[in-house]
């Protein structure tokens, strides 16, 4: 399914990059969480570290991804020095070698990505002699609004997830386990073209679906029951996220109303999506509905998160959320309530947010009864 894709320019990345640097505490930072080092040279490995300072990027890994690495960089024309270091000792003396060089005084981490123990060793024995400093999310500030090619990549990984469900939903009612249910997504979603999962699948029939990050199990999905099913696929790179709760035949009249009001309370929210809204706006449109149908408590989690080369992304959409939505970011909308030994329901679209409203990316119909 997947048709040739547009491509993905990373060099304007690295400059936004250096733009940020400027208004930060450090003259360079050395980026070490590899969806980040993705999202900057469009290396697909799995040991790198990216040093961007203002005049110099350097591009470190080990033997096993020296053809991967030159093939990768070299396609996207990032313009990034690459040194291999088959042993940590060789990787450090070159990064030290473009600090010492460059004359880089106050060097940036990333400080959700390195441990307590990795930060105190690249200040003491990697950098002795500069001033290592925690940075603040600058990179995943920058991946938050995305480019056409990024959108375009994330809407093919909705598209195969939309015909993958399709395709399976007959056999929901064959006397199919959770488990066998949700391999048959994972198969149908790589026939399509997807490179892999964006995440586990969940698929969680009667009272498992009160448990909303339940794993499939060996359940066999019973006549009339509640099946929340909630799953993604990554197309180069970018993921996608989709949940559709159905009923298999007829369900209980307890089971219809808390899918009408979910189904209610999304679709407000969806509307509510559009540039210059606050995120714990939209959180709150979906709320109100659910805690007025008397369910408040059964919503447990926020409304939705930002999707991109990680499945879940800043901004936030949540009660929490101090985020602003702008045009470019791609968020879900996924209201659920859940009451233990009856079920759940949550449904769920990823869009993106426009400066009049928001663009669907998930298509496939919701309806309840299959």
């Amino acid at each position: 399914m997947t048709t040739e894709l547009s491509k993905v320019t990373v060099g304007a990345r690295i400059a936004r990059l250096r733009a940020a640097l400027l208004e930060s505490e450090g003259e360079a930072i050395l980026v070490t969480r590899l969806p980040n080092i993705r999202y900057l040279t469009g290396f697909t490995g799995s040991a790198a570290m990216l040093l961007i300072a203002p005049e110099d990027a350097l591009f470190v890994t080990d033997g096993r991804y020296r053809e991967q690495s030159r093939e990768q960089l070299g396609a996207v024309e990032a313009g990034i020095e690459i040194a291999i270091g088959v042993s940590a000792g060789e990787q450090r003396e070159a990064l030290q070698s473009v600090v010492a060089r460059t004359g880089i005084r106050r060097l940036l981490l990333e400080a959700g990505g390195v441990t307590w123990q990795q930060a105190r060793d690249f200040a003491d024995n990697w950098f002795p002699q500069v001033e290592v400093l925690p940075g603040a999310p600058i990179i995943e500030d920058l991946r938050m609004i995305k480019e056409s090619s990024e959108v375009e990549r994330i809407r093919s990984a909705c598209s195969i997830a939309d015909d993958a469900l399709g395709s399976l939903l007959p056999i929901l009612g064959s006397g199919i386990t959770e488990r066998s249910f949700a391999l048959a997504l994972e198969v149908a979603m790589r026939e399509r073209g997807a490179d892999g999962n964006s995440f586990d699948p969940i698929v969680a029939s009667g009272p498992n679906g009160a448990k909303p990050h339940a794993r499939p199990s060996n359940r066999v999905i019973e006549h009339g029951e509640l099946v929340v099913i909630d799953f993604g696929c990554i197309v180069d790179g970018y993921c996608s996220d989709m949940t559709r709760t159905v009923s298999v035949g007829e369900p209980t009249p307890e089971a219809r109303h808390m899918w009408e009001v979910v189904y209610e309370s999304q679709v407000a929210g969806r509307d509510a999506v559009k540039a210059g809204v606050a995120a714990r706006e939209v959180d709150r449109v979906c709320r109100d509905i659910i805690v007025a149908a008397g369910w408040g408590e059964a919503f447990a989690h926020g409304t939705g998160h930002g999707v991109g080369v990680e499945i879940h992304e800043d901004p936030r959409v949540s009660q929490a959320s101090s985020a602003t939505l702008v045009a470019g970011h791609v968020v879900t909308v996924e209201p659920g309530v859940y009451i233990p030994g009856i079920g759940g329901v949550r449904l769920e679209d990823t869009v993106f947010v426009t400066e009049g409203g928001c663009d669907p990316l998930t298509a496939f119909p919701k309806q309840l009864v299959v």
